[in-house]
């Protein structure tokens, strides 16, 4: 069955997204990111995130201090797919 990884979380208002402030608890000067990745099941995706977390060219970005959101306020979780269309 299919995986899917979904993330939510507050970025720069420059995007110019549509906002989902209640969720990630939106600053002044931020508006909200929503993001997904299908996968072909759960198992694929923690293999994928290992490979991902392993690649060196990802070293230097995945500093929370060095991003350009608060980490602190991002919402992210994993759904089975019941509907395919």
């Amino acid at each position: 069955m299919r995986y899917v990884d979904g993330y939510v979380l507050p970025v720069p208002k420059e995007k110019g997204l549509t906002p989902f402030p209640r969720q990630v608890q939106v600053k002044g000067g931020e508006t909200v990111l929503f993001s997904w990745i299908v996968l072909k099941s759960r198992v694929h995706r923690d293999r994928v995130n290992a490979k991902v977390m392993k690649d060196p060219r990802l070293a230097g970005s995945i500093d929370p201090k060095s991003m350009r959101f608060d980490v602190k306020h991002m919402i992210y979780g994993g759904f089975k797919v019941l509907v395919d269309l």
